[in-house]
């Protein structure tokens, strides 16, 4: 069984920043590609970012390339998402997932309960 916990999440200001983490344990936490994905209230899981097993490769939705940034410390079995120059718009309920290899939600197995991210204007 692998069980993933966020914390980081919270309430922020337009242009400010926040660093979401994700702790997995359970399994080999290297083996596992990781993404974060964020859930709007009344809207679908929508991807936010894509990181293989060693970190070597990352891929960003349209919307967080150049703000957002994701990575792994597999030492600590622990994922991480900095997101900066927060937007209203990223308000949601952010979710970190395991055992998928795409962009599409339904690939990944394993979830976290996920964090809060509130940015006001």
């Amino acid at each position: 069984q692998v069980q993933l916990v966020e914390s980081g999440g919270g309430l922020v200001q337009a242009g400010g920043s926040l660093r979401l983490s994700c702790v997995v344990s359970g399994r080999t936490f290297s083996g596992y590609d990781m993404g974060w994905f964020r859930q709007a209230p009344g809207e679908g899981r929508e991807f936010v970012a894509y990181i293989n097993w060693s970190g070597g490769i990352t891929y960003y939705a349209e919307a967080m390339k150049g703000r957002f940034t994701i990575s792994r410390d597999n030492t600590k079995t622990t994922l991480y998402l900095q997101m900066n120059s927060l937007k209203p718009e990223d308000t949601a309920v952010y979710y970190c997932a395991a055992g998928g290899r795409t962009t599409s939600a339904s690939a990944y197995r394993y979830w976290g309960q996920g964090t809060q991210v509130t940015v006001s204007s």
